[in-house]
């Protein structure tokens, strides 16, 4: 049976990566002296949190594969992170103001959880077979460009923003492969899935995250703010070249390689 795999256009990965990404963020802990205890032990607690959800999640579906029970937790977060993203916003009229300023409490908690959640999820993807050096570097980025705004306490309203563009179409990624696993590899609400994966990344990463790279390298903003925004973006780039050869699977060559078939 034909289909398409979108983690088979990834590259295979390392755990040397992980290590260093760890080795960064550490040092970036260490050295500064601005990182509030409440933000540190945010991120612990988060990082406790989510490896407990899964052992919890692995341990009531014990006939699905880690995959599964992993990205479970992966769509979690992504829900969170977009409802905390949303509500941390200090003026809907403008989101992404004010620019370059000092971070809310709120703001600070919502990045600080999400970078628990970055933390436990580089290191549990080095179990997963289809784990990629793009997806490693994405949570590299992630990982410390929201440290580095929690230590220099600035950026808030960009950092937020970016954690609601990076995260609204994750729930679609993930569904479609809980569809696959659970059988329904090729039904149509599998294609609606993909589809709106598509469609939802496209326009966020594409529309709303050159804008945010924008603003953010237009704004009075520390430069390894300003270098991780720009990463994020070429990585997002990276990742809509690979969305293209999906939809172009999906809807050209797989449609018309089954009426050969038939």
């Amino acid at each position: 049976m034909l289909d398409f795999d979108f983690n088979s256009l990834a590259f295979p990965v390392s755990l040397p990566l992980s290590f260093s990404t760890s080795h960064v963020f550490c040092v970036l802990l260490c050295k500064s002296k601005k990182m509030e205890d409440y933000v540190v032990n945010t991120i612990i607690g988060a990082v406790i949190f989510w490896t407990t959800l899964l052992f919890m999640i692995r341990k009531m579906l014990p006939d699905r594969s880690y995959e599964f029970c992993n990205r479970l937790v992966s769509t979690t977060h992504a829900t969170l992170g977009v409802t905390l993203a949303a509500l941390s916003v200090q003026d809907w009229s403008s989101p992404v103001s004010p620019l370059a300023s000092n971070s809310t409490p709120k703001q600070m908690k919502t990045l600080a959880i999400s970078v628990g959640y970055f933390i436990y999820d580089l290191i549990c993807s080095q179990f997963d077979k289809k784990s990629s050096v793009d997806n490693s570097v994405h949570h590299l980025v992630c990982i410390v460009g929201l440290a580095a705004g929690l230590a220099y306490q600035k950026c808030g309203s960009e950092m937020v923003a970016a954690l609601f563009i990076t995260e609204m179409s994750t729930p679609f990624l993930h569904f479609r492969e809980f569809l696959k696993e659970l059988g329904y590899r090729d039904a149509p609400l599998n294609l609606a899935a993909d589809i709106m994966f598509a469609l939802i990344f496209s326009v966020a990463r594409m529309i709303g995250g050159p804008y945010l790279t924008y603003v953010t390298l237009s704004a009075d903003n520390p430069l390894l703010i300003k270098a991780m925004a720009s990463g994020l973006q070429l990585v997002s780039i990276f990742w809509f070249y690979k969305i293209l050869r999906m939809v172009k699977y999906k809807l050209i060559a797989k449609p018309t390689s089954m009426k050969k078939i038939a």
